[in-house]
């Protein structure tokens, strides 16, 4: 566009054709004041055919192929030469050179059969008449006459007169037919030389071209003689009968040969014979001469701007006009020159002017035309071969003027013969007959948009013949196809088809058709460009179809909430790509707010119409049918439509600005929500007059409904809050569903148990057992049961965080006495096991033998000195218990990750803040360890006792009882247990002597009162108690509040199993105790150091002055049964037992060991001198070296240096370092010994005065005893006991609630004793030194002083926080 129609377009802005639209008159093509034609069937229908008819005429003329004969040739004579070449080159006598070889029959008829059957593979012996004369001779040549001549004589003179014959008969006989023809003589000559030329190859084959030269010299020589007249033995020589032409085929004015006619013809519904007379009538004036004045009278209005033809004022601005003017002539001219290609003749009257070209045109289109000579000139221009116009040559119009308008001067009105008057009109309704007949008839793989590929040729056709641009034509083809879909008679996708067609460009044609624009489209060509009345029509149908589009997509999207909605995806489609995106189309904000709103209103309305259909379909009219179900029904119901629209419109949620979604949320949810709470209460009413009560599972699947509902209000309705609190309403179904796995729990304990047998789930003979396979299916069974009700609760989701964990709480409170049953049964069970008495082979073996057997093995027995210690026979069963306590710690573990303990915990604390302050506790659990006793009395004839403790109530009910502890004065137990009061206990310690027949020996008795008062400050007490006989009896006890918080009742499970699994791993190890403490015995030390009486009096007797110290080997020879007796157990044990109880086992062991080295090394702690001597040098020095080999033994390592037994770390415990510190003090004097002792004290005291200051300052409140606070003597205390020894830290509940927390301490405690030593040892060691008796006692005391003031400390800090109001502790425990 040039710069000043570009200002001439801004300075006046689309102002024409708002005028144009505005004014009723529109510019036609015709006449620019005339007004729109209503054009009849008929009118459209002829001008269609006119058209039709004359793309028929001037198409390119068919030609065809016709075959002229040739002249026949004269007649000549024809002779053989083959007679007299046989007598030339082949005289009668034959020598031997020339003779056939032996043996020449046989390959000659065999070839002459592969020629007969076409299989000879020599060229030209395929041919019919070759064959044919083979025939003839092979018939003679295998004749036994014949046969019998040729064997014999070999010659090959009869060989060829015979073929010579055979060839001539059978040549005659096919020029039988043609008399007079003599040219079949000439075959003779070939066919004997083809014949000639097999015999040749056939020698040549058999290897006679080197024996028979001379022979195949002559019938080479014969070969080229016989085709003198034929040299080519492969080509047919005959000559041919004539020749093909091309001819053109001249028209035949039939309609069955006019394809475009008849898809006029089925168009507009005629038949081809009603078309055919049609044409008929008007073949004198439809003809190529009436198209060219067409031609150049519409050339002559175009340059003339003159109507019949676009003018100036049809187009927006003058350079579009010029534009499309200017691609006009060059189209005219290639549309007459297709004319004058078509009827050359038609040039010879167009050179010049005539007198007869003065006759005025035509004024109808239907007139006849009389015998015009107006284009002779250009006729004799186009045959003249001076004029280069020939039909030959490439047609030119430079010797002729198209601007002439001579020829035309007298027409005064646009009429012609192949144009309507208004093409426009005219096209509009043929294209509305064509898309109709196209829409019932089409064939949808020839389809180019709405029309068919002939429909379409059709209408690009008229469209070049009438002149019509692209523009208008794809107008046209939009307004047809609106006023179809305003008729009902299209869909949305076929009006989004015709969009596509008229505003994507079609495919590059490389020879389109001579129409302006023809490969562009509406979105392509520039507004600028178009006429004002092609684009007046354009706005108005974006308008129209927009509104019937707006209709079309509400009476749509009103079905949006159906089961099966119709899409409103096309109608979108279409207004968002086609109207909108149109750069000619303004919406309207207002009236696209009102149709939003009324949008609205029809969806609100239609929610409500749904929601009352599901509100009748489930819910029954009498309130006494209500049911759970009902709602959940109502509830799926409505969920499922929300989530069928959700997902309907996942990718779309707004249509036209509205959301159905939300819409849908905000009409239906809120009745939903009011019926359903009503309904629900109304359930329960019920329910509760009548008695009844709903299973647990109907309220669960009535939360889930109702929790999804209120999800997707949420997330739909932000700001509008749900319309009742769902937990508060179903919380008691879940506390009832609680209630029940709490009975369930404790019947599938038992039940479990019973089942049980408590073996290895092995898989058959030869597999090796998992550690997995090694615990039994009693366990596997409570703990899935365990995880299936916890899962129960997780699958709700509750959506309230204090009631999820009241749920954990009560939950872990049923696991932790489901846990406690189990151990408590199992416990039970594998003690009476390990308990019953055991036979050894040997025993096994005497039970069956006779009396002189059983005489025999007594004297043996007699004979020898030395006793073998047999292994314990453990029951697979009984160590099958130990691994599924070990199991269960593991899934425990796990169970208390997956419950999120702590955070429960966290919840349930910021939740009842001060209130869960101020509650105390109801119940108080008493932790009492049995540790140990000392200077017992003796109640065996051995001068020992079997002691065993049993705790007691004040009303004689056992609350304990421990193991027994065999051949000891002085044992020592280590043995917890828990007792849970709710008020002052007298519990009741009594010591027994084992005795395996008859009644039990009484050894002593002493009591303690547990008063919750008197352990406010929760810090943990050890009480030396003295017996009512002899000896003493140390207790650690501790005391904390029974909560319900679910840490402590998952503290109180793992404590159970703790427990569980340490009692039983002292129980086995109980069964290697005596041997462990006879091995390294004071008895053992001196049979290894004196080497008996003998040796001690021959040291004497040499008189040497020293004694000869003993070999490494001796010493491991000593151990040598502990060893062994070792290996055969863990081989025992090994069969059964996990890796990890296993190594729990050799742990416990190796405990037993440092504590028998212990107690040969130093007596027990205590404030009284010990009877106890000290070990001299050497033999601490054998103590040493068996701690040495036996932490070797025990970290056992293969040859790569993997550890096998116990890890180095475990070994080397707190006990293990006190023992290896010993040697640096056992043998200093008492003074530097209490003056080691008085300088770790006050370093203790000091230490243990900086974290109490740090405490109190930092307000901590701990659960239990700092590191290396001594025990609290008070009077509360009784005067029954006295307190002794320093305490550590205390395992509380709380500190055993996991494996990570159990570790964290077990860490913490080794961590300490090494950062905090103290005198205890040296203590220990003064006990051995009678000038110590009063350090022993004052060190006591000073003990009890700082143990004292601490608490008191504790207490007034507490107090003074407090207001002296005696506030509780986290968790219902009084604050300290």
């Amino acid at each position: 566009m040039s710069s000043a129609s570009r200002k001439s377009l801004l300075q006046q802005p689309l102002n024409r054709r708002l005028d144009s639209v505005q004014k009723v008159e529109r510019r036609g093509r015709a006449s620019s004041s005339a007004r729109q034609l209503n054009v009849s069937h008929d009118d459209a229908y002829t001008y269609a055919l006119r058209v039709a008819y004359l793309h028929y005429l001037l198409q390119p003329k068919a030609k065809r192929k016709q075959f002229v004969p040739a002249p026949k040739p004269p007649t000549r004579a024809y002779t053989s030469r083959a007679v007299v070449l046989f007598n030339e080159f082949i005289p009668g006598n034959s020598t031997g050179n020339v003779k056939l070889p032996h043996g020449f029959r046989g390959p000659l008829e065999k070839r002459m059969t592969g020629v007969l059957m076409g299989t000879e593979r020599l060229p030209g012996y395929t041919d019919s008449a070759v064959r044919r004369t083979f025939g003839e001779a092979y018939t003679a040549f295998t004749s036994a006459a014949f046969r019998k001549s040729i064997d014999k004589d070999r010659k090959i003179e009869p060989l060829l007169m015979i073929f010579f014959s055979a060839a001539e008969k059978a040549c005659k006989a096919t020029a039988a037919d043609r008399p007079g023809d003599e040219s079949w003589r000439l075959l003779i000559d070939r066919h004997v030389a083809m014949f000639v030329r097999l015999l040749s190859n056939i020698l040549q084959g058999m290897g006679s071209d080197r024996d028979k030269p001379e022979l195949m010299s002559r019938l080479r020589t014969l070969e080229n003689k016989l085709l003198t007249n034929d040299q080519n033995l492969f080509v047919d020589t005959g000559q041919s009968d004539g020749t093909h032409i091309e001819v053109v085929v001249p028209l035949s004015y039939d309609v069955k040969d006019m394809h475009m006619v008849q898809v006029v013809a089925r168009i507009f519904g005629l038949s081809n014979s009603d078309v055919q007379s049609h044409i008929d009538a008007q073949r004198p004036n439809w003809t190529e001469e009436a198209a060219l004045k067409d031609l150049k009278s519409y050339q002559h209005r175009l340059n003339s701007n003159l109507s019949g033809a676009l003018r100036s004022q049809d187009f927006d601005i003058e350079e579009a006009y010029q534009d499309w003017k200017k691609a006009e002539g060059p189209y005219l001219s290639q549309m007459i020159l297709d004319i004058l290609t078509a009827k050359p003749e038609l040039a010879k009257t167009s050179s010049g002017s005539q007198p007869g070209l003065d006759k005025p045109l035509p004024t109808s289109p239907t007139s006849g035309y009389g015998e015009d000579q107006a284009y002779s000139d250009l006729s004799r221009a186009l045959a003249s071969p001076d004029s280069g116009l020939g039909l030959d040559h490439s047609l030119s119009f430079g010797s002729m003027s198209l601007d002439d308008t001579s020829s035309i001067r007298s027409v005064d009105e646009a009429h012609y013969t192949f144009i309507p008057p208004d093409p426009r009109a005219f096209l509009k309704t043929i294209v509305k007959y064509a898309m109709e007949f196209d829409a019932m008839h089409g064939d949808v793989t020839e389809e180019v948009g709405p029309f068919s590929k002939s429909t379409n040729e059709l209408l690009t056709e008229l469209c070049v013949y009438w002149r019509i641009p692209q523009f208008t034509r794809l107008v046209i083809c939009l307004e047809v196809a609106s006023g179809r879909f305003l008729d009902t008679l299209f869909t949305v996708l076929d009006l989004d088809t015709v969009f596509d067609l008229v505003k994507i460009p079609p495919p590059e044609n490389k020879k389109p058709p001579r129409i302006y624009l023809y490969n562009e489209s509406l979105g392509t060509i520039d507004r600028s460009q178009w006429t004002v009345h092609d684009f007046a029509v354009y706005q108005q149908t974006l308008n129209a179809l927009h509104d019937a589009l707006l209709r079309e997509l509400y009476d749509t999207f009103m079905h949006c909430y159906e089961p099966k909605p119709p899409s409103v995806g096309p109608v979108l489609h279409v207004l968002q790509n086609q109207i909108y995106a149109d750069p000619n189309f303004a919406r309207k904000e207002q009236d696209m707010e009102s149709y939003k709103a009324a949008m609205r209103d029809g969806l609100k309305a239609q929610a409500e119409i749904a929601y009352r259909g599901y509100l009748k379909a489930e819910i029954p009219e009498s309130q006494e049918d209500w049911d759970f179900n009902h709602v959940v029904q109502l509830g799926k119901s409505v969920v499922k439509l929300c989530e069928r629209i959700k997902k309907r419109y996942r990718s779309n949620p707004e249509v036209m600005g509205v959301n159905p979604l939300t819409i849908l949320v905000e009409t239906m949810f809120p009745s939903f929500e009011d019926d359903a709470h009503v309904i629900v209460k109304r359930i329960i009413e019920v329910a509760k007059e009548r008695g009844e009560e709903f299973g647990s599972q109907d309220g669960f699947d009535l939360y889930k409904e109702l929790v999804e509902i209120r999800r997707i209000h949420r997330s739909s309705l932000p700001d509008t809050p749900f319309t009742f609190d769902i937990e508060e309403l179903l919380i008691n179904f879940v506390w009832r569903w609680i209630e029940n796995a709490e009975a369930f729990t404790d019947n599938l304990v038992e039940n479990a148990i019973k089942q049980d047998q408590f073996q290895v789930r092995s898989l058959g003979e030869g597999h090796i057992t998992l550690d997995s396979e090694r615990h039994s299916f009693s366990i596997i069974d409570i703990f899935k049961s365990f995880n299936q009700t916890a899962d129960q609760i997780f699958q709700l989701e509750w959506d309230n965080d204090v009631h999820h964990a009241r749920f954990m709480t009560t939950l872990a409170k049923v696991f932790a006495n489901g846990i406690a049953k189990y151990c408590e049964i199992v416990d039970t069970r594998f003690v009476k096991e390990m308990d019953t008495p055991r036979m050894n082979q040997e025993e096994a073996v005497t039970t069956t033998q006779t009396t002189q057997g059983k005489f025999m093995k007594y004297a043996k027995d007699a004979w020898n000195t030395k006793e073998k210690v047999e292994p314990f026979q453990f029951y697979s069963e009984s160590l099958v218990k130990l691994n599924n306590i070990e199991y269960a710690m593991q899934e425990l573990d796990k169970l208390e990750r997956s419950m999120n303990v702590d955070a429960c915990a966290a919840v349930l604390d910021k939740a009842e803040g001060p209130k869960k302050q101020l509650k105390r506790p109801t119940k108080y659990v008493f932790t009492i360890k049995i540790v140990e006793a000392e200077d017992l009395k003796a109640c065996d004839p051995n001068g020992t006792s079997d002691p065993y403790v049993v705790l007691g109530d004040e009303y004689q009910k056992r609350l304990a009882k421990t193991r027994v502890i065999m051949r000891n004065l002085n044992p020592r137990w280590d043995e917890s247990v828990d007792i849970t009061v709710t008020s002052p206990i007298n519990v009741v310690a009594t010591i027994w002597d084992y005795d395996t027949f008859g009644d039990h020996d009484f050894v002593g008795r002493t009591s303690l009162k547990l008063d919750p008062k008197h352990f406010s400050d929760y810090l943990p007490r050890e009480f030396w108690l003295d017996l009512d006989t002899q000896g003493t009896l140390l207790l650690r006890v501790s005391m904390e509040g029974e909560r319900d918080d679910i840490q402590f009742f998952f503290g109180k499970a793992f404590r159970h199993l703790k427990r569980t699994e340490r009692d039983m791993v002292r129980k086995i190890t109980d069964k290697l105790t005596s041997h462990i403490n006879a091995s390294l015995s004071q008895e053992a030390l001196r049979s290894l150091l004196g080497r008996g009486i003998l040796q001690s009096a021959q040291i004497l007797w040499k008189r040497q002055s020293k004694v000869p110290a003993l070999t490494d080997v001796e010493i491991e020879n000593a151990l040598h049964s502990l060893f062994a007796y070792f290996n055969d157990n863990f081989a025992i044990m090994k069969q059964t037992l996990t890796e990890a109880t296993m190594q729990a086992v050799m742990t416990r062991l190796w405990k037993e060991v440092l504590m028998a080295i212990e107690s040969l090394v130093v007596p027990p702690l205590s404030d009284k001198p010990s009877s106890q001597k000290p070990l001299t040098e050497r033999e601490l020095e054998v103590v040493y070296k068996w701690l040495g080999m036996l932490f070797d033994f025990f970290n056992a390592r293969d040859e790569d240096g993997e550890v096998l037994g116990v890890p180095a770390e475990v070994l080397k415990s707190p006990k293990y370092h006190e023992l290896a510190s010993l040697n640096f003090f056992y043998f200093e004097s008492t003074e530097q010994l209490i003056h080691t002792s008085e300088r770790m004290a006050a370093a203790t005291a000091q230490r243990a005065q900086q974290a109490m200051t740090t405490q109190l300052s930092s307000g901590q409140n701990r659960l239990s005893a700092p590191a290396s606070f001594g025990g609290f003597s008070g009077a509360a205390a009784g005067p029954s006991f006295a307190s002794m020894g320093t305490i550590r830290r205390g395992k509380s509940i709380m500190m055993s609630r996991n494996l990570g927390t159990m570790r964290r301490a077990k860490e913490e405690k080794r961590k300490e004793a090494q950062a905090d030593p103290n005198d205890d040892m040296i203590l220990r060691i003064l006990r051995m030194r009678s000038d110590a008796a009063d350090y022993l006692k004052f060190r006591h005391r000073q003990k009890e002083r700082q143990a004292a003031h601490a608490a008191a400390a504790m207490i007034v800090k507490q107090s003074a926080s407090q207001g002296w109001n005696g506030g509780v502790g986290r968790g219902g425990v009084p604050r300290r």
